[in-house]
């Protein structure tokens, strides 16, 4: 449109919008210089590559929780970590009867909306599987897909706690033993 002098855009607008465009291309070089200086910081982390390990996990996400999270002996357990991100339900008790509402909202909006983009991913991946029998497969054939993909969301924050707070790698076979003692 810039270019094109048959257009009928005035020669102040036409400065304008090229003043507008050199601006944006200035802010892409910008994002993509902050984006190779979180990857490098991503490479040189260890907890930050664990957690990358994660399905629904990348470097973004990785290396934004274990800047924001730090030590995850802060928080009790798992539940505490996904509260603490705003990815569990709202209660409302009367009577004895408890209510759950939809995901409070109330945590870290961008780790929260971070987690939610990639259970999102993990949803779209497993949507086009035909025979899946894993766990979200089964909640998004029968649930809204919304609410899967929160649940997924809550379930990876709990996994990045237990990766965090036990120092261990991720291992997706993994089963917690019972020990009956």
């Amino acid at each position: 449109m810039i270019e094109d002098a048959a257009s009928e855009l005035p020669g102040v607008f036409r400065h304008l919008i090229d003043r507008l465009l050199e601006h944006l291309k200035l802010l892409d070089r910008q994002v993509d210089e902050i984006e190779a200086q979180i990857n490098a910081w991503h490479r040189g982390n260890e907890l930050s590559q664990r957690l990358e390990q994660i399905p629904g996990i990348g470097p973004m996400t990785a290396t934004a929780m274990v800047a924001t999270v730090g030590d995850a002996r802060h928080f009790k357990n798992g539940r505490e970590l996904a509260a603490w991100l705003g990815l569990v339900p709202r209660q409302h008790s009367t009577g004895g009867k408890p209510t759950l509402l939809g995901i409070s909202k109330r945590g870290d909006v961008y780790l929260r909306t971070l987690l939610i983009h990639g259970a999102r991913s993990l949803a779209y991946r497993i949507g086009r599987k035909v025979n899946s029998g894993s766990w979200l497969y089964r909640l998004i054939h029968s649930r809204n897909q919304n609410v899967a993909v929160v649940a997924q969301a809550n379930k990876t924050a709990r996994i990045v706690w237990a990766v965090l707070f036990h120092d261990r790698e991720f291992r997706p076979d993994y089963v917690q033993s019972l020990n009956s003692a």
